[in-house]
């Protein structure tokens, strides 16, 4: 499995960046959300790239509202686990 992302630059390692800020580190273009695929095509960001074995390579796309979510739970379990919190990586684990 890979992984493709923003690229967050040293001075977006703020943790106390808001939501605006935190969502200038994404790129944004027409998709579907994989948490709303109801609500059709709409922004998005790319936060992970999939290779299934026995299919094509695979972009999982997320709205403003899931890839902020995303950022968040990824903040407090940084918090949590005392790791380095680096925003503009939604769709990867802690480091």
């Amino acid at each position: 499995m890979s992984i493709t992302h923003a690229t967050a630059s040293p001075t977006s390692r703020r943790p106390d960046m808001d939501r605006a800020e935190t969502l200038a580190l994404y790129e944004w273009h027409p998709g579907i959300c994989f948490r709303h695929p109801a609500a059709g095509v709409i922004e998005t960001a790319l936060v992970k790239t999939i290779r299934p074995r026995l299919d094509e390579e695979r972009e999982i796309r997320a709205c403003r509202d899931c890839v902020f979510a995303m950022e968040s739970t990824r903040r407090e379990a940084a918090r949590r686990s005392g790791s380095e919190y680096v925003p503009g990586h939604a769709g990867e684990a802690l480091r």
